[in-house]
């Protein structure tokens, strides 16, 4: 965790521009927003929060990996909420993907990773990376034959009218827009199973596991229910959340090497139980 001893009375926003100058404008922002700025060990989020000479700062680290499980051929990690998987056009440098890199190139610098599956930016869980291209093949080649189960947590906006159910349609994409199609030939085939954990009067957690693994499958598929995921900007109705509620939690599958069963498995995030007491 990096400290700044603040030197004179400012606005929390502008001193840390002109501290952090290697970051920009809108990773600063990300920074607040995402809760890793402290002064006087308390969490500050607001651009304008006055700091006074002699205030402490406490930036925690953004590059803590949460390793799951890890062999000579591949490595899962518990990926946070709010980071891509890999790099777009408009975000290069922090991603997973370099997290991971970094920490395997800590022992050799010629180490490389490759990328099995992925999840989106707002979703938090479960992600495996091979070491190597011919691994990352054997996975990718085989993956729909060799998964059992994706398992995902949800907090959804509403009450479900069962207790447990099966969502299934076709999904297709128009504008960056995945929705259900009736038309089978543009559409593919999408399962999502949920049953409901508990709920309040306003929101229930469900636990899902799917069947396919389509882009926004599950988000698209509790906005068409009705129920979509809390948090949720691009499929969900409009909420002060900080995060979206989702998050991968389960991974079984079938070792295409050694042809063993594999299960990896993290908690759920504490702020999950936060909403559904």
């Amino acid at each position: 965790m990096k400290e700044i001893l603040v030197e004179e009375n400012a606005f929390l926003y502008e001193y840390l521009r002109s501290k952090l100058v290697d970051l920009s404008k809108n990773n600063i922002k990300k920074l607040l927003h995402d809760n890793y700025i402290y002064v006087n060990n308390k969490c500050i989020t607001k651009y304008n929060y006055k700091i006074n000479k002699g205030d402490i700062i406490k930036i925690k680290s953004t590059n803590k990996l949460d390793i799951i499980y890890e062999d000579k051929y591949i490595i899962v990690v518990n990926k946070p909420y709010n980071l891509l998987t890999v790099s777009t056009d408009g975000e290069k440098n922090n991603t997973l993907y370099n997290m991971v890199s970094s920490y395997v190139k800590k022992t050799n610098k010629n180490n490389k990773i490759f990328v099995i599956h992925r999840l989106d930016k707002d979703t938090s869980g479960i992600v495996m990376f091979a070491k190597t291209q011919a691994i990352k093949n054997m996975y990718q080649n085989n993956w729909n034959d060799i998964v059992k189960k994706r398992c995902y947590y949800a907090i959804v906006d509403g009450i479900l009218t069962k207790n447990e159910g099966t969502i299934k349609s076709y999904l297709t994409e128009k504008n960056m827009i995945v929705y259900s199609t009736k038309d089978k030939k543009i559409g593919k085939l999408a399962i999502t199973d949920y049953n409901v954990i508990k709920s309040n009067n306003n929101f229930s957690l469900l636990n899902i596991n799917i069947k396919t693994g389509r882009k926004n499958q599950i988000r698209v598929h509790m906005k068409e229910n009705n129920t979509p995921i809390l948090g949720d900007r691009k499929y969900g109705r409009k909420d002060k959340s900080k995060r979206m509620f989702l998050h991968a939690y389960k991974l079984e599958l079938l070792n295409p090497i050694t042809k063993k069963n594999m299960a990896f498995e993290t908690n759920m995030p504490e702020e999950f139980n936060k909403i559904i007491k």
